[in-house]
């Protein structure tokens, strides 16, 4: 490979002889020169290629070794070569310019050389026929290269360049590249010894200069590391320790070549190691025990279930290719071979009939997988069980255990059983193919009876659902059908034993008697003597056979008006009927009576008589309103009146108004005119009536045959009257529909209501009265009433030594208020502020208040054993302005000459000293 421009890499294969045979000029051994036929191929083919579909064939010659050991590749992974260098799509193609350019390659496993040739389609613009196309053929294979080569080829993935081209001494173009290496197939699980070398690479650049070759990659230099390493000097690569193809399956390395001072000599080139499978691996199930189902009676070759197993080997070799069998089955009935699979898919169908879950209602069978396409002697195989449950089918139809069954029962009872049914059914229990449906497909047309079945015992039960009368039937005789809930299967006929008799007796038992049902209420009318027969309200007794007596009782009769006879049920008047009592309703009177026979145990029926009253005319109207108010002036509105009557059409309206002629005054006064059958007005027949409550007779008759007549009295309210006629505001109060007792007990009850208030009020300014009068000589301790000011106590002792005396005097003006020196203030200097608002207090007190407030403080000190001295100074609060007693201070202070105590001489004797010191008065 000396020829030709550049250096260049061998890879010399590691294998017996190999290194020997190829140390030299591999090229100078041969007289001829490998290569493809022709350096670029042209074919015609459509713009959408189909899958699979051959395009055209490229030939190449392997010089001695001919075609074997060469395989393609293409720079198009859409097109593939074959073997025998046929070229063909992938997958559908669609070109979507005028052609589409890729190369072929070809590799030869012995010398690491690559050749290559360029595949051009050329898109057709129009169909060509098969001439026309054979012509094309041969001017393309006599021409043997393109036209005009000079530009790059296009494909779809990117630009191809040309690669270099030498030519030898015959002519011949052959393409040389650097870095080209076949892949190395190293086979798993080798047993060594280790390290095993796999090639040699060597760059022809070694003779210039020391080169040392490196390899990079998953198994060199990244974990796994260290599978694969490499003499740095020779170019030798090895593999350190068995390889395992179902851990990893291949390895890509990329060998360099470097020189000795790391300078890169050669470009990387990559390495591609195939792990070679061995069958190292058993088929596995995918479950030990696998389950299935078939129906019994399946036809042979019905499909039952499939078992799945895996090989971990390669599946495209026999290694990992598996093939099923059955081993054993049990049981084996009725046939030892129920049962077959598939060997390549596993799938489980049945091979012979006879399948009964009634005789066997389960398989088990064992099934084996060995590889190496199931060859028992050179593969490994592995097993599992398959459990396969034959399904039951509706194949058995039900059957009674018994031609005949017998019940009986008493008269008039419903949701009772009368009878049991009992069948079998093989079929699987608790399934539709085993629940049994009853059917009565004779012998009781009028529905009496129906059939249930128990859900756990699949038993039929005979119901009554309709009562069955002793005199009408004493026996029944039933025809009773069962059935599945799910339908037989196909071939299977219904059983003999699938209809069964059923007899049943009817017992006697004593049966109440009852009233026949009355449509229509008897008619009678109203107001009848007592005594009178209304009807015969007689029962019957079912049990006719025995001839029982019947006695009657009145039960229910809400006006007590009827009576019935004890023996034959005749019912009579003992009240008159009033069709207005309270005790009908629409006309109807309802009452109830009993029925009892003699039997044993005595029975009893009730029956309800209705009687619709008639209308007689027995009441008299009754005038309406009662009361109501008109005005007092004659063109005032009238009073509109009415009557009612309990009776009815045509005893009752239309009605007749009018006024008595005695006494005279009522006519005079008024006057009623008729409005309509119903009403009529009254109103006042001169100009003037004095206010005040008239009773007015008025004479009301119906329309009876003869006609009833009533005088009622309407109280008639006269009023004084406003412009529009109406009464007026007070006037108003008298047309209210109160009674004139009923309004004094409004006024008394207002007066004494107004009476309670201002008594409330003047004790509440009783009260607020004594809380500024009352002396404050009392301990607040010891009053405990809740209306006495609670004021400080001053005076006794030292403390009151310093205080100006005169201060208790009430203060003229506020000058000295103002201009004093900030300090204490004292309790009873005149505020500063504004003044509370006190009441003003009358000129002259009452005598009688102010003695009792002296009297009582008096006491008070009197009895304190804790009040300061006779002589101390009491300190009060300021009371404010108002006040006509002022300061106490002032009965021993004052000086003024103005002061007037003439009212001391009306406080009574106790007060006479006062007066007279300071009254003017004289001393005894």
């Amino acid at each position: 490979m000396s020829g030709g421009s550049g250096s260049a890499l061998l890879l010399l294969l590691a294998l017996p002889g190999a290194l020997g045979a190829h140390t030299g000029n591999v090229t100078a051994r041969h007289s001829c020169t490998p290569g493809f036929s022709e350096e670029g191929y042209t074919a015609l083919v459509s713009p959408n290629i189909k899958e699979g579909q051959t395009l055209l064939k490229v030939k190449f010659n392997g010089c001695n070794t001919g075609t074997q050991g060469i395989w393609y590749e293409t720079s198009n992974p859409d097109f593939k070569v074959g073997t025998d260098g046929a070229v063909y799509t992938a997958r559908k193609v669609q070109i979507p310019s005028k052609q589409a350019v890729f190369v072929v390659a070809a590799w030869d496993h012995q010398i690491p050389e690559k050749w290559e040739a360029a595949i051009r389609l050329l898109v057709e613009d129009k169909p060509l026929n098969q001439s026309q196309h054979q012509q094309q053929r041969q001017q393309q294979q006599q021409r043997g290269i393109w036209d005009q080569p000079t530009e790059h080829p296009q494909t779809q993935s990117g630009t191809l360049l040309p690669w270099r081209q030498h030519r030898d001494a015959n002519g011949l173009r052959r393409q040389k590249r650097d870095w080209v290496i076949p892949p190395v197939n190293v086979p798993e699980n080798s047993r060594g010894p280790f390290p095993d070398q796999l090639v040699r690479i060597r760059s022809d650049k070694d003779r210039e200069s020391m080169i040392r070759y490196s390899i990079t990659g998953v198994g060199a230099d990244q974990p796994p590391m260290e599978i694969f390493s490499i003499d740095p000097i020779s170019g030798r690569m090895y593999v350190t320790r068995p390889l395992d193809r179902e851990e990893r399956s291949s390895y890509h390395l990329r060998a360099h070549a470097v020189d000795m001072n790391g300078n890169k000599v050669e470009n990387p080139i990559d390495l591609s190691i195939y792990v070679i499978d061995m069958n190292d691996n058993r088929p596995e199930f995918s479950s030990p025990i696998f389950n299935g189902s078939v129906d019994e009676a399946s036809k042979p070759g019905t499909y039952v279930m499939t078992v799945t197993a895996h090989d971990a080997d390669d599946i495209n070799t026999s290694n990992g290719i598996i093939m099923y069998r059955i081993m054993a089955q049990s049981p084996q009935s009725p046939s030892q071979d129920m049962f077959v699979i598939h060997s390549e898919t596993g799938a489980i169908n049945t091979v012979a009939a006879g399948l009964d879950r009634e005789k066997v209602q389960q398989y088990t069978v064992v099934i084996q997988a060995t590889d190496m396409e199931g060859n028992l002697n050179h593969g490994l195989s592995n097993t599992a069980t398959a459990i396969i449950t034959v399904a039951d089918v509706n194949d058995n139809p039900p059957e009674f255990t018994s031609k005949m069954f017998t019940g009986e029962m008493a008269e008039n009872r419903v949701d009772v059983v009368v009878a049991n049914l009992t069948v079998v059914d093989r079929d699987q229990p608790y399934t539709p193919n085993w629940n049994a449906i009853y059917k009565i497909i004779s012998g009781d047309p009028a529905g009496h009876f129906t059939v249930k079945t128990d859900p756990t015992t699949n038993e039929g039960m005979v119901t009554v659902v309709k009562p069955v009368d002793f005199e009408m039937n004493k026996a029944f005789l039933l025809n009773v059908m069962v059935t599945n809930q799910a339908p037989l299967a196909s071939g299977i006929q219904m059983s003999l034993q699938s209809t069964s008799a059923v007899t049943i007796s009817i017992m006697d038992v004593n049966e109440a008697p009852y009233f026949p049902n009355r449509n229509d209420p008897i008619m009678q009318m109203e107001g009848v003597p007592v005594g009178r027969l209304l009807t015969t309200f007689s029962a019957v007794d079912p049990d006719r056979s025995l001839q029982q007596a019947l006695r009657y009782t009145k039960l229910y009769d809400p006006a007590n008006w009827l009576a019935i006879n004890t023996t034959n049920g005749q019912v009579f008047t003992i009240a008159i009927l009033d069709r207005e009592s309270p005790f009908v309703k629409d006309d109807i009177y309802e009452a109830k009576f009993l029925a009892t026979d003699n039997g044993v145990p005595p029975a009893s029926g009730t029956g309800t008589l209705q009687i619709q009253l008639i209308d007689i005319n027995d009441n008299a109207p009754e005038l309406l309103p009662k009361e109501s108010q008109i005005c007092e002036r004659f063109n005032s509105h009238g009073i509109n009146v009415t009557a009612t009557d309990m009776d009815r059409k045509p005893s009752g309206d239309p009605f007749v108004f009018e006024l008595p002629t005695v006494p005279s005054t009522i006519r005079r006064n008024w006057t009623i005119t008729r409005i309509n059958g119903n009403y009529a007005r009254l109103s006042l027949q001169i100009g003037y009536l004095e206010s005040g409550v008239y009773e007015v007779p008025v004479i009301v008759a119906d329309s009876g045959n003869p006609p009833l007549y009533n005088t009622s009295i309407i109280r008639v309210k006269v009023c004084p009257c406003d412009d529009n006629g109406d009464c007026t505001t007070i006037g108003a109060v008298a047309a209210t529909r109160l009674g004139t007792g009923a309004i004094i007990s409004i006024l008394i009850c207002i007066i004494i209501l107004l009476s309670m208030v201002l008594l409330f009020v003047m004790w509440m300014k009783r009260r607020e009265k004594e809380r500024h009068t009352k002396q404050l000589l009392i301990d607040p301790e010891d009053d405990v009433r809740d209306n006495i000011l609670k004021y400080d106590e001053e005076g006794g002792g030292e403390e009151d030594q310093d205080y100006d005396l005169s201060q208790l005097q009430q203060p003229e003006t506020l000058d000295h208020v103002m201009n004093k020196v900030a300090g204490v203030r004292r309790v009873d200097e005149r505020p500063v502020g504004a003044e509370p608002q006190y009441p003003i207090r009358p000129v002259l007190p009452h005598p009688g208040d102010i003695g009792d407030f002296i009297s009582e403080g008096l006491r008070a000190a009197d009895n304190d054993p804790t009040a300061p001295p006779y002589d101390s100074l009491l300190v009060f609060d300021y009371e404010g302005s108002g006040s006509t007693a002022g300061s106490v201070s002032s009965l021993n202070s004052s000086s003024s000459e103005d002061q007037d105590f003439e009212y001391l001489n009306d406080w009574g004797p106790r007060f006479k000293k006062l007066a007279d010191l300071y009254g003017g008065g004289e001393e005894d």
